[in-house]
């Protein structure tokens, strides 16, 4: 298959691009490109399901059951996090399964239902930037 000189192009500018954010990031936006990354690859599954294209649907779904278990799971530190640790190991090994049986079953509720579970997650670990300013009022 022939790849056009300007696709080639734009690819190695998107994966420079890609390795100069992670290169600069502390370990709290490297988090975040991961759930970012993460409710891409959903969405790109749910489109291939849309548009019946089997091959990116296996693809996305792939790409995402490997963000949870070798990126967002692999990256929790079980003995220091305690419960929260543990519940969001809990949490992304379900999301694996139920994406798994997505692939398996063309099943596009079983994709909704993991972006449902974890876009609130993703979403409060933006909201805990360090460093961000506290919103609570100062007592005096």
């Amino acid at each position: 298959m022939y790849t056009s000189v300007n696709a080639r192009a734009a690819s190695a500018y998107k994966r420079v691009g890609i390795e100069t954010r992670v290169d600069v990031a502390d370990p709290h936006q490297l988090i975040e490109m991961l759930f970012d990354g993460l409710q891409v690859a959903l969405s790109e599954a749910r489109g291939a399901l849309a548009r019946r294209d089997v091959a990116a649907k296996g693809q996305a779904i792939g790409r995402s059951v490997r963000l949870l278990e070798e990126g967002l799971k692999g990256g929790l530190n079980l003995e220091q996090g305690g419960e929260m640790a543990a519940n969001l190991h809990e949490l992304y090994s379900y999301c694996s399964l139920r994406l798994t049986q997505a692939n398996l079953h063309n099943d596009v509720a079983r994709i909704e239902e993991v972006e449902r579970l974890i876009e609130p997650v993703a979403a409060a670990w933006r909201n805990i930037r360090p460093g961000a300013p506290s919103t609570t009022p100062i007592k005096g």
